[in-house]
């Protein structure tokens, strides 16, 4: 037997650790800052921790002792792609970051103009939050225990090393060395030792890729109407802005195309995972802009149409205003129980 979704969840209000949990009271906005604390406590905790890990782990030497050719035996330059000049980054890592988290987050706070919802401004804020920093331990991860050279590494390394010294390396013919014969800034050659993945595209892509999937859901691009022009090319905007970010360490020459392509495709991972832990769906149209229960978590949402009606959409076409929402051929597509209407004629769209 279901229990109602906005039965309240009694605890005792004298209790510091079990404050009394309304499921109404925080979908219709209205939350004590104690509430919230006792609710998110745990989640802004372990993101600080991810985050100051992160930040640490990024500053450490990499482990692996990458090896790298300069010369062969007749002074001729091994690999060059390693060898283009050190340039100042077009987009510093620390403002691709922030980027990252500020387009979104002011996309979020303009989006409440309509929606005037603190569950769902919390809900996309914190999704994006967990988007940036999950997608930022994975890829610094993979640069501490992977890495790779830089495109501009030798410039960074400054080998002291002359062709007459070729064959006393390692390896095949003693061709390779390691960063022992480098004299530049040591904290610019663990940089120029940790190439991939990019850390510009994966923080683009978890943070705008985020911001894509929020818009959609909001704005219903892609839903059972066919929305006006500017919404498609505001949905791409983010996706554009990505791009550019992650694709501009290419002209600096501080990342190969397969580091940002491995950091796209992490940030993506990151931000879709990050979306649908948050909200009910990711493509559906009809649920992918109702945030998930925090509370009341035992019976968990309730994938039905009929209290669609209780959940604020940023758009006003597809009858988000008219209590016509009709099924899909996925989930809930057999708990429609609403019709819509048309003069003398009732059609019924359930597949």
């Amino acid at each position: 037997m279901h229990k109602n979704r906005e039965s309240v969840l009694a605890m005792d209000r004298t209790e510091t650790n079990n404050p009394t949990i309304d499921s109404s009271k925080f979908q219709n906005g209205s939350m004590t800052f104690r509430l919230y604390i006792y609710m998110f406590w745990m989640d802004y905790l372990l993101m600080a921790l991810l985050g100051g890990f992160a930040l640490g782990v990024y500053f450490l030497r990499t482990i692996p002792n990458h090896l790298f050719p300069i010369y062969f035996a007749d002074g001729e330059i091994v690999n060059p792609e390693f060898g283009y000049p050190f340039r100042k980054e077009i987009i510093p890592i620390w403002l691709a970051v922030l980027l990252s988290f500020i387009i979104p987050f002011v996309i979020i706070m303009l989006m409440q103009i309509r929606i005037r919802s603190f569950n769902d401004a919390n809900t996309a804020i914190m999704g994006l939050l967990f988007s940036l920093i999950s997608a930022g331990v994975f890829q610094v991860l993979i640069k501490w225990l992977i890495g790779g050279l830089k495109p501009n590494f030798l410039s960074i390394c400054k080998p002291n090393i002359s062709p007459s010294m070729s064959g006393t390396g390692y390896g095949f013919d003693g061709i390779m060395f390691d960063r022992s014969i480098c004299t530049g800034d040591v904290k610019q050659i663990n940089d120029a030792l940790a190439s991939m993945p990019s850390g510009h595209a994966t923080a683009a892509f978890a943070g705008l890729i985020f911001c894509s999937l929020y818009l959609n859901a909001k704005l219903k691009i892609f839903a059972n109407y066919r929305a006006q022009y500017w919404k498609l090319v505001l949905f791409h905007a983010p996706l554009l802005g990505a791009v550019l970010m992650a694709s501009s360490v290419t002209i600096d020459h501080s990342h190969h195309w397969y580091d940002i392509l491995a950091g796209s495709i992490i940030g993506i991972i990151f931000a879709f995972g990050s979306y649908r832990f948050q909200y009910a769906s990711i493509w559906d149209y009809r649920f992918n802009h109702i945030p998930l229960p925090r509370i009341n978590t035992e019976e968990g949402f309730d994938y039905h149409l009929d209290h669609l009606e209780g959940y604020l959409s940023a758009s006003k076409k597809g009858g988000w205003i008219n209590d016509s929402i009709y099924g899909a051929p996925y989930d809930a597509a057999g708990t429609l129980t609403i019709l819509k209407t048309s003069g003398s004629m009732v059609t019924d769209l359930r597949l």
